[in-house]
């Protein structure tokens, strides 16, 4: 049915099909119609199960950041047959984000460019919403990014505010360093103001705690916020954020719009940087970049990531992309002999 109507789909604007798409699943969960097709989406089988960052994982396909910004589809979401979902970028302060347009389909490359700019309704009324409404059996993570008003200086207590306010719904938290779209944000991952959002976080009782690391960082900048996730114990690392580099092999012209990059295009270098990161910690890690196949999230898994997330791909593959992925998942965990998905995790390493 997805590919019926994809066509059609994809000549409206892409933030008008997000909005329109969440508004559907948002009428599903209270409706709960999620729950009459969760049992077509959902794969079943104990050999994808995962355990990582505390948290327990029928499967190793979550949705990113970004798709849910304000927690209102988490149930919807998970019915979909994803193993977990990770709600956000919330702010402190309830923000618009930036100008429209600021979400541009690269069709021809099945990728995305966004400078949405974190827009959500801000730390107070999505924390009030995941305390009111009953959540997933899946783990549901809250992605924490600062607020555009807030100078850098104050960000810690940015971070924390946030945290506090969400902190009795959260599964697992994320700390987001490394948006390109709020002036100055990738400017934290530097590992002295790092470490000082991380503390207050820890300082709260934020746990679990990972951060999510830019594929843009140098690499001696990778390993210090590497070594600052092991010193302080954390309990993961994302690995990785949207781009704003431009491969030269894009082909669409919306190549030339401002902002980050995801999708196909920059597969090959997530999984690199996954596999960068996992042979220095032994913190688990969550693979994100140009995850659309099995294929994809296994060859994540063998680098080094416990679980992985994708967003771009539900765009473009639609809502049996978790089925999937999952199905094809095990299929190559047979090929290849492993008796579950943590067996095959850091095989290539």
């Amino acid at each position: 049915m997805y590919e019926l109507l994809k066509p059609a789909l994809l000549r409206l604007p892409p933030e008008t099909i997000h909005e329109a798409t969440t508004g559907l699943l948002r009428v599903a969960q209270r409706a709960g119609v999620h729950r009459a097709y969760a049992g077509h989406y959902t794969v079943d089988d104990d050999r994808l199960s995962v355990d990582a960052f505390g948290q327990s994982f029928d499967n190793p396909v979550g949705v990113a950041a970004g798709f849910d910004k304000n927690a209102e589809v988490p149930r919807a979401l998970a019915a979909l047959g994803f193993g977990h979902v990770e709600v956000g970028a919330v702010t402190a302060e309830r923000q618009p984000g930036n100008q429209r347009p600021r979400l541009f389909r690269l069709r021809e490359d099945e990728a995305l460019v966004n400078r949405m700019g974190f827009n959500n309704e801000g730390a107070d009324r999505v924390g009030k919403r995941l305390d009111e409404q009953s959540l997933p059996d899946a783990p549901v993570g809250v992605n924490i990014g600062k607020s555009k008003v807030t100078p850098l200086e104050d960000a810690p207590g940015d971070y924390r505010y946030t945290y506090e306010r969400v902190a009795d719904a959260g599964d697992y938290f994320v700390v987001n360093v490394s948006s390109p779209n709020t002036p100055g944000l990738r400017e934290l991952q530097n590992r002295e103001q790092l470490a000082e959002i991380l503390e207050a976080l820890q300082d709260a009782g934020a746990a679990p705690l990972l951060v999510k690391l830019s594929p843009d960082l140098h690499r001696d900048a990778v390993v210090d916020a590497i070594d600052l996730a092991n010193e302080l114990g954390l309990d993961g690392i994302v690995a990785t954020n949207t781009t704003t580099d431009r491969p030269e092999t894009l082909e669409s012209p919306n190549a030339a719009e401002s902002g980050g990059l995801s999708g196909k295009p920059i597969r090959e270098r997530a999984t690199r940087q996954v596999r960068f990161v996992a042979e220095r910690t032994d913190l688990p890690v969550v693979g994100v970049g140009g995850v659309f196949t099995a294929e994809d999230a296994y060859e994540k898994i063998r680098a080094g990531a416990s679980v992985v997330q994708l967003y771009t791909g539900l765009v473009y593959r639609g809502p049996s992309i978790a089925k999937s992925i999952n199905e094809g998942v095990l299929e190559l965990l047979e090929r290849d002999g492993f008796d579950s998905v943590e067996d095959a995790v850091g095989a290539d390493l």
